[in-house]
């Protein structure tokens, strides 16, 4: 399974940034990854392949990873 990336979504890096924070919010996506430091604002752009190799885990969803997701009913 593929996970997608959207705008707004937080994620924690393997590797702390030099201010010694670890979460980011993406705040672009496409063939590169727009970044934003949560603890300095710091911003950062990666292509998505060296984006994919650094972050850890999805902390949480932005508001764009929830367009079109419905509840299912029984």
């Amino acid at each position: 399974m593929i996970e997608t990336i959207d705008p707004g979504d937080v994620i924690l890096t393997r590797k702390p940034h030099a201010c010694g924070g670890s979460e980011w919010t993406v705040t672009r996506t496409g063939a590169d990854i727009k970044m934003r430091c949560n603890t300095c604002g710091h911003v950062v752009m990666l292509d998505r392949e060296r984006f994919l190799r650094r972050r850890k885990a999805v902390i949480r969803r932005g508001p764009a990873s929830q367009i079109g997701q419905t509840e299912e009913h029984p």
